[in-house]
């Protein structure tokens, strides 16, 4: 039988002496060089959920140079010292170019860091799905942060767009990291 003052119950869950890591999936950078609302909204995302815990949480934006620069993962880093999060609390990625490339360098940055804590993932609720799903096909048990309140995209047809390109995209990535697995890469 459990001691009450030391058994963790959802009241009070047991507090991990390793710090999370929150891995932040890239959204577009504007011509200019700033951020885009989605990009800003998982950043936001993130630090809300972040921040909250103890410890607090490392990060890990993904993402590299896209239509424009600088790579989605500067910029990310840039939001989050903005905001007051120190350098040694983030570590980039900034060569993945979509959402399967972020999966496996975030994978092998989570290694070398010799990361014991648990693994969230902050995107967009239409992102989510296949997010999770590659990183646990990978090995990983990875979670979501709370996602951005509002939709990615503003527009009906934009929205749509966003989630119908999914449907082909999760078999596809999922058979994609499934091979990585069986070639012992991952």
């Amino acid at each position: 039988m459990g001691d009450r003052a030391t058994s963790p119950t959802k009241a009070h869950p047991a507090i991990s002496p390793h710090p999370p890591a929150i891995i932040i999936l890239g959204a577009a950078v504007r011509p200019d060089g700033t951020p885009s609302r989605a990009l800003r909204e998982r950043v936001q995302a993130a630090r809300a959920w972040g921040e909250r815990q103890s410890p607090p949480a490392l990060y890990i934006p993904t993402g590299g140079i896209g239509r424009h620069g600088p790579a989605e993962s500067e910029v990310m880093a840039r939001l989050l010292r903005d905001a007051g999060i120190p350098d040694t609390r983030i570590t980039q990625d900034p060569t993945a170019t979509d959402t399967l490339e972020s999966v496996l360098a975030c994978i092998r940055l989570l290694r070398a860091m010799n990361h014991q804590g648990e693994v969230r993932i902050a995107t967009h609720r239409y992102h989510l799905p296949r997010s999770l799903t590659l990183f646990r096909l990978a090995g990983v048990k990875a979670r979501a942060v709370p996602p951005p309140a509002g939709p990615a995209a503003t527009g009906q047809q934009r929205r749509w767009f966003w989630r119908l390109r999914e449907i082909p995209a999760l078999p596809y990535d999922a058979a994609l990291v499934l091979w990585e697995r069986v070639r012992r890469r991952l």
